[in-house]
């Protein structure tokens, strides 16, 4: 008798270990609190910046095995906004973003590393005018705690990267616009 009841003590044990661990869990981003921008410099002169509007994405955090997060976002390439309508209207059309034949640019994640205590490396697949290339984001984690206005869960990132644009076939202007466009994201997410 005694050794079922430390059976039973024994299954329950490590079913309630089981449950105790952490799952991946899904987040939503506050578009209210979300900024994707990018800047350029402009013949040595000056550096030319711009957002995007309109992007998605889905996260999932996985606070107990990092490696086990992911995030895809697909971004809207016409909602380009460099606060000057005809810089924008150039760079939505064939020379560089080319929005009519490729609206839509997506970065999928590949793998996540965590490098320190609220430091990641994120690697996906960076998908501009139809041409994928790998592009590693440094991840800074602001914050995971109660949002104290949603009173819910919440995580705060910021994330940056630099891109060669010829990689996508950008080359117009290159090297006197500079090649190099420097990405940077920032926003606030709460748990679904």
């Amino acid at each position: 008798m005694k050794s079922i009841r430390f059976g039973m003590f024994a299954v329950a044990t490590s079913f309630l270990a089981t449950a105790a661990i952490a799952e991946p869990v899904a987040y939503d981003v506050d578009m209210s609190h979300a900024n994707l921008a990018f800047d350029y410099n402009h013949l040595g002169y000056s550096t030319t910046d711009g957002r995007f509007a309109t992007w998605t994405s889905k996260l999932i955090i996985d606070e107990e095995t990092p490696a086990n997060s992911k995030i895809d976002v697909r971004i809207d390439a016409s909602s380009l906004d460099t606060f000057w309508a005809a810089r924008d209207k150039h760079l939505k059309n064939g020379d560089f973003f080319d929005v009519e034949n490729f609206p839509e640019a997506t970065f999928n994640s590949t793998k996540v590393e965590q490098t320190g205590e609220n430091e990641l490396e994120v690697t996906g697949d960076l998908t501009i005018r139809g041409v994928t290339k790998p592009t590693v984001l440094q991840v800074v984690v602001n914050q995971i705690a109660e949002h104290p206005m949603a009173k819910k869960k919440a995580v705060g990132l910021d994330a940056t990267t630099t891109i060669k644009r010829s990689d996508f076939g950008m080359t117009m202007a290159v090297p006197y616009v500079s090649d190099e466009v420097n990405i940077n994201i920032s926003f606030e997410a709460t748990v679904q």
